[in-house]
């Protein structure tokens, strides 16, 4: 089954680690973590041969990569090997799914369609998680991995990335979220990978930071130093200034939000929040400043700028309308007048120059933190008459972007040497393939070990490759470029630390729990609104066994039966649908089951959402309950709302009783008045309407069809036949 595949040493040891166990594979960018999942592909599929492959990466460029990479390496037919995005409509995916053997996906289409039961994973004997690092909090590989550990008759689970973190919990978190057993870890030192690393000289490049830019950080730093004062005498803050992170302001700006959430509305908090968050948009300036140059900066004051105009809140407002804000925006134009930039563009000038000198093909990948940047360097390197491309991310309400057929040509063009040189933002750090990179530029180091890891490992996959890290002396860069350092190692040992750590009693006895443990609930089904489904609560219903089906309800939010449908609402929505007057239209619209329900979510005092009088929450609370007597039923958080969901729905719904099907209010078509009619008949429902309908062509046939011709009808078998005719031919009864 597999062609074109030589493994190398280690490849092969850690092979046989994942034919034992579900395994985490680190290894560096560029060493064929992909092609180990190709030979325990080809492995599981000899073993289970009507078993399926699912393959899941973070982005479609990624998923394209590993099909190319999965029908070159397999001696499978092509259409036994297909590509889910989000473009392929859910009933030909599950079409497609039927009839392969390999399916690589992005995780968003997959998470949704195991919610509706379109995805079955029962067969799936392999399961890859390509950028395994993201399987933390709600992304998407969290509830996959969990459905998947419970349905599948023969479950293996394969994590590949280069970097999983730092921190141990984070490392952790990841290994329990994707029920990891063993870990594989190689580093460019290791003596199996050694002869197969190519040379990466990492060079860092150190820039004074100019006198008259160090003017505007003297104004935006005193900016900071008097606000932070202001929070220090309100009683919030303690110690040394200086020692505050951007980490631990954020953590007291959360703090005090708490406080004001749970109804303690103190004039002190309320400022000092609002300082904070002057603060915080100061500190963006000040990094910006140091690391990026005026132009950047100028870029955001002018749409601070715009905000205060614009917007509502006060902390813009305020922000430029202080002295120092002011004095460092003209002090910011009259350089860019000047001419005057930061030295890191002059400094990048000359590293690329003197590259094409030594190569006039040369291929270099500028990354850097921010779009405007990458404007701006675009023109500098313009100017040299270089072919370069700007590769970003797509489209955002503020910023025009690439589709994702515009990133891929990018990149097939530069892997082709179109081009010199790709000036790319973070969209470019994770797992692109592009061979023969010379030299990676890092116009700024990150703070972040694992983004550190992915814009390195663009180079020196096949030869040797350069790294040049800008690094402006005396700022934030400095701070950065130690802390990704520390990061990185500490990561390294904590993999080490965990490798012989991973054996859990608690996911251990889940992986040998009995299947039919899991399904409690499969006689429960919920209808649920279909732009609901990034939501945590139908993540949580699916958990608990019910059946979710995902629907566009013109009423509601969630169908628990043909009688209740339920309205749901966070207290923020809550308020926000009083403002803008979409709460009583909802409200009415509910009154149309006879059972309606509203739930409220959440913790916080509902009467410190938003500037609205308590009289007017009393009031609507009041209406809705009172007047259109529909009964307001409050959540704690999104746990609390799918298990409230999930009672009613049993209680409702009788395994006695036909499936519950969605019977709303009448519709307003005649065909749709038409299936209504029939779809209330015993066990018919929305499903069989449809074939009575076309079999017979009128209501009126279908309620004079015999016994006979209704049993004819794929489904309807004797007995709903016979209950069909029963409730058509008996003579109704009153009281």
């Amino acid at each position: 089954m597999i062609k074109k595949i030589q493994p190398r040493t280690y490849q092969e040891t850690i092979f046989y680690t994942t034919v034992r166990n579900n395994c985490l594979v680190v290894l560096p960018t560029g060493l064929g973590k992909t092609l180990i999942s190709v030979l325990l592909a080809a492995f599981r599929l000899e073993n289970y041969p009507k078993s399926k492959i699912l393959v899941l990466a973070p982005t479609k460029p990624l998923a394209e990569q590993h099909l190319e990479t999965f029908k070159k390496h397999l001696d499978l037919k092509k259409d036994k090997i297909i590509l889910f995005t989000g473009l392929v409509r859910p009933e030909k995916r599950a079409e497609l799914w039927e009839n392969a053997n390999i399916i690589i996906s992005t995780p968003q289409g997959v998470e949704n369609d195991i919610i509706t039961n379109r995805t079955p994973l029962a067969d799936v004997s392999l399961l890859v998680f390509d950028e395994a690092h993201r399987a933390v909090k709600g992304y998407s590989y969290v509830f996959i991995a969990k459905q998947y550990q419970k349905q599948a008759k023969h479950p293996r689970i394969l994590g590949l990335t280069a970097s999983p973190g730092s921190e141990i919990s984070q490392i952790e978190e990841v290994c329990n979220n994707l029920f990891i057993d063993d870990l594989e870890i190689r580093t460019e030192e290791d003596d199996d990978v050694k002869p197969y690393v190519q040379e990466v000289d990492v060079k860092w490049v150190e820039i004074e930071f100019p006198e008259s830019l160090k003017e505007i950080r003297k104004y935006l730093e005193n900016f900071v130093k008097r606000k932070l004062l202001e929070v220090k005498q309100k009683g919030y803050l303690q110690g040394f200034l200086s020692s505050y992170t951007k980490v631990s302001l954020l953590a007291l700006q959360a703090t005090l939000r708490g406080r004001i959430s749970e109804g303690e509305k103190d004039y002190k908090i309320l400022k000092s929040i609002s300082l904070l968050a002057e603060v915080m948009k100061v500190q963006h300036a000040l990094v910006l400043l140091e690391s990026q140059g005026l132009e950047s900066l100028q870029k955001y004051i002018q749409k601070l700028e715009q905000q205060a105009v614009s917007g509502t809140v006060k902390a813009v407002k305020n922000l430029v309308k202080d002295s120092d804000f002011i004095n460092a925006k003209n002090k910011i134009y009259e350089l860019i007048e000047k001419g005057v930039e930061h030295p890191k563009l002059e400094v990048l000038n000359k590293i690329v120059k003197d590259e094409i000198k030594k190569n006039k093909k040369t291929k270099i990948i500028v990354f850097t933190q921010y779009r405007t940047s990458s404007s701006k360097i675009k023109k500098i390197l313009d100017a040299l008459s270089l072919k370069s491309k700007m590769f970003i991310g797509q489209a955002s309400k503020e910023e025009k972007g690439l589709t994702q057929k515009e990133q891929k040509q990018i990149i097939k063009d530069f892997s082709e040497g179109k081009f010199n040189c790709l000036i790319s933002t973070s969209v470019g750090e994770e797992g692109l393939d592009i061979p023969q990179v010379d030299l990676v530029i890092f116009y700024e180091p990150i703070p972040s070990a694992i983004r550190t890891i992915q814009r390195r490992g663009r180079t020196g996959r096949l030869e040797k490759g350069g790294v040049i890290v800008l690094m402006t002396k005396k700022t934030r860069d400095e701070a950065y470029r130690w802390s990704s350092h520390y990061k990185e190692k500490r990561m390294h040992r904590n993999l080490k630390k965990l490798k012989n750590k991973l054996y859990s009693f608690e996911r251990t006895k889940m992986k040998n729990k009995d299947l039919s443990s899991f399904i409690q609930n499969n006689n429960i089904k919920i209808i649920a609104d279909h732009r609901e489904k990034g939501s945590g609560i139908i993540k949580l219903l699916a958990d608990e066994g019910v059946i979710v089906d995902l629907q566009a309800l013109d009423i509601g939010d969630y169908l628990l039966s043909e009688d209740v449908v339920v309205e749901y609402k966070t207290k923020k929505d809550f308020v926000d649908s009083i403002i803008d007057r979409r709460l009583l239209q909802q409200v009415r619209d509910l009154t149309k089951y006879s059972k309606p329900v509203l739930i409220v979510e959440g913790e916080e005092d509902i009467y410190s959402q938003r500037n609205v009088h308590p009289n007017a929450i009393r009031g609507m609370l009041s209406t809705i309950a009172v007047s259109y007597r529909v009964p307001i039923i409050f959540t704690k958080n999104s746990q609390d709302t799918a298990s409230l969901l999930q009672t009613i729905a049993k209680r409702e719904q009788d395994p006695e009783k036909r499936e519950f099907q969605k019977h709303v209010a009448k519709p307003l078509s005649l065909k749709g008045q038409q299936e209504y009619i029939i779809s209330a008949l015993p066990n018919i429902g929305a499903t069989l309407a449809k074939p009575l309908l076309k079999k017979f062509k009128s209501v009126k046939k279908v309620i004079n069809a015999k016994e006979e011709q209704l049993k004819k009808i794929e489904l309807i078998g004797e007995k709903k036949a016979k209950k069909i005719r029963d409730v058509i031919d008996s003579q109704y009864e009153e009281d």
